[in-house]
């Protein structure tokens, strides 16, 4: 079964950085697309940072120059770097993954999500 863990989440101040991690394991027969959300109290899940496996990338504008995503394909991980933090990026971030599973299903994983938490 494929399960997608995320960490690095944490409390830091505004100005600060984290580096979130997120490993998919499993079966596993390959990876496309994988991304990160963000869902803050209140409001609907958005898309904040996307790396396609050609590591073509797009992010949300209010994160763009700011935040990083990356990935190592040898270890099936993808990174988000994120920089100079404000309060408005507190939120529950998410990883996704589009991938085949042993059964040749190609479907969204999602990770269980990693609490961010920016203080003024």
């Amino acid at each position: 079964q494929v399960q997608l863990v995320e960490s690095g989440g944490g409390l830091v101040q505004a100005g600060g950085s984290l580096r979130l991690s997120c490993a998919a394991s499993g079966s596993i027969l390959s990876i496309g697309a994988m991304g990160w959300y963000r869902q803050a109290p209140g409001k609907q899940r958005e898309l904040v940072a996307a790396i396609i496996s050609g590591y073509s990338t797009n992010y949300a504008d209010s994160v763009k120059g700011r935040f990083t995503i990356s990935r190592d394909n040898a270890k099936n991980t993808v990174y988000l770097q994120m920089n100079s933090l404000k309060p408005e990026d507190t939120a529950v971030y998410y990883c996704n993954a589009n991938l085949m599973d042993s059964s040749y299903h190609r479907k969204n994983y999602w990770g269980q999500g990693t609490q961010v938490t920016v203080s003024s």
